[in-house]
């Protein structure tokens, strides 16, 4: 065949391979000191099987990149169940969700909830790293649907059958691995034996499946709230009978999306309830004078705070609000990350001098000015907004930095009632696919950024890694202080901001680094059926990131 100019990345060189040549043929010619587990061709992420027929630029990545760790935690995924079919034939594997820096798993078999016994652990895992001893290869396959459809379901993969009539794609990506297959929606390294650092480890009702050694150096950090938080949405999951996209798709085209978006929304309101009815019993017993709401960046703090408000009106109170984020610095004073850009998580970020003496002249009864923070200018206003605490008054503080002891040092602990809310999803692509939380974020935020602040999905795309990095650093590590956790992720939600989220993603061209991301996110959003936003309601926390709140912002 004929030979095919390349452009690699890596080496800053133009190559020439033969045409029809793999990506791990080529990877291996050129002896990296690290073994790619994928690569991105011209900005779009593609697994070691392809093959190059015509010039393009080829970046190769290892497992430490945000697109090759993915392809790395698919894998152990599919290698965690080709061992499940071998130490527990009769069990089906549920990958629900990350937690307590793992992922959590469940086994169920014909008689509901399966537990999971030391023994079955160790077998596991023993199993596992034989297959990676083994080094078997992950082969890509795709074939006609219908065909996928009937092996899917030899295997008993309903889910995932269910998901694929509901999609209508003629044909279907899959992999196979010792003789078992499976379906992910990316793609997974070369062999098994890439797959040397995992551990499994016992937690709850199921156990958590480490992806990296340094997870599994450290000890298990439960996260007891985070966990109930999950877990009563799981349950209303399985009474509404929405557990998967296969389930959400089949009641959208029933015609059924109104009625599970009322039930949403109600939950929603019951919690918030229950928040306000808790802070209100402090209230009166002389604590819980300042309720703080902190959650990670397009959690929806805002209107969780605006809707508490309300329910804390109904119980007779007063709330008076501030907002952290009217606290920023000038921007040409944002402290800086690693990586020299902006560091808009960090606390520092915050004018906290001017905040605690704020904070301390409206618990003496002051009247006080409060800024208002100009996005567009980095500036700093003052437009008249003022605040006094009367009787019966609690004050409602929303931002990121909520739950951080340094923020309000001088406030004595029981005056406090700390809110951490965080959009925890809990509906899955399928059993073995599930839907990152931060992927639901990313989304919430290019909309809402691309629509009232005037920022691209590029630019949020680009920005994301240095918002997690600091998420990790000043939010996370407080979430458990909470003595409430909302979640304020809804069922329905990626159904109705596919449309929009996918205009706005094609905006993001294939000539740029970003693309590759915004790829992804789109055939993610690919997997949901489409939902009017005329259904949901004003006061929808949503209504926060895709407009039309009768919520003032």
């Amino acid at each position: 065949m004929n030979t095919v100019e390349i452009f690699c990345e890596n080496t800053r060189s133009h190559l020439h391979v033969q045409g029809g040549q793999s990506l791990s043929e080529i990877a291996a010619s050129l002896g990296f000191d690290f073994e790619p587990v994928c690569a991105r061709v011209n900005n779009k992420t593609e697994g070691m099987h392809y093959c190059i027929y015509r010039p393009k630029t080829v970046e190769f990545l290892p497992a430490t990149n945000p697109s090759g760790q993915r392809a790395y935690v698919r894998s152990l995924c599919m290698l965690l169940y080709r061992a499940i079919t071998r130490v527990a034939p009769d069990a089906c594997l549920h990958i629900q969700h990350s937690i307590a820096r793992g992922y959590y798993c469940t086994l169920n078999d014909d008689a509901g909830f399966m537990p999971v016994s030391p023994r079955l652990l160790s077998e596991t895992a023993a199993e596992m790293r034989r297959l990676v001893d083994a080094d078997l290869p992950f082969e890509h396959c795709e074939d006609r649907t219908e065909d996928v459809i009937r092996l899917f379901e030899q295997q008993g993969l309903d889910d995932k059958v269910l998901l694929m009539r509901t999609m209508h794609e003629p044909y279907t990506v899959y992999y196979r691995l010792d003789g078992i297959c499976d379906s992910y929606y990316g793609t997974l390294v070369p062999r098994t034996g890439m797959l040397c650092n995992f551990d499994l480890r016992p937690y709850k009702k199921g156990f958590l499946l480490l992806a990296d050694a340094a997870a599994a150096a450290r000890p298990t950090d439960m996260q007891e709230k985070m966990y109930k938080a999950f877990t009563d949405y799981l349950d209303f999951n399985h009474i509404v009978g929405v557990r998967n996209a296969g389930e959400m798709n089949r009641m959208v085209q029933d015609k059924r999306a109104a009625d599970l978006i009322n039930v949403a929304e109600a939950l929603h309101n019951k919690y918030i309830a229950r928040i306000s009815d808790e802070i209100t019993r402090r209230y009166h017993e002389g604590g819980a004078r300042v309720v703080l709401i902190a959650g990670p960046s397009s959690s929806g703090k805002t209107t969780t705070t605006k809707r508490l408000a309300i329910q804390l009106m109904t119980n007779l109170l007063k709330p008076q609000m501030i907002s952290l984020d009217d606290y920023f610095v000038d921007r040409h004073t944002t402290p800086l990350d690693e990586h020299g850009d902006y560091d808009y998580e960090s606390l520092y970020a915050l004018d906290l001098k001017q905040f605690n003496s704020d904070l301390a002249r409206i618990l003496a009864g002051e009247e006080v000015e409060l800024p208002t923070y100009n996005f567009e200018t980095g500036h700093r206003e003052y437009r008249g907004h003022r605040v006094r605490l009367e009787q019966g008054s609690i004050l409602l503080i929303e931002g990121i930095h909520g739950l951080n002891p340094e923020l309000t040092a001088q406030i004595a602990d029981e005056m406090k009632f700390r809110v951490f809310v965080s959009a925890l999803t809990t509906l899955t692509i399928d059993s073995h696919n599930w839907v990152p939380t931060t992927d639901n974020r990313l989304l919430r935020r290019i909309i809402r950024d691309y629509k009232y602040r005037g920022i691209s999905a590029r630019e949020s795309i680009r920005r994301w890694p240095s918002v997690r990095r600091g998420e990790e650093r000043w939010i996370f590590p407080y979430q458990e202080n909470a003595d409430a956790t909302f979640n304020s992720a809804l069922l329905f939600e990626i159904g109705v901001i596919r449309e929009e989220a996918e205009r706005i993603l094609r905006e993001v061209h294939s000539d740029m680094p970003e693309y590759s991301e915004a790829y992804r996110l789109r055939r993610f959003l690919e997997h949901f059926e489409r939902i009017p936003d005329e259904l949901i309601p004003p006061t929808s926390l949503l209504r926060e990131f895709v407009g039309g709140s009768s919520f003032h912002y």
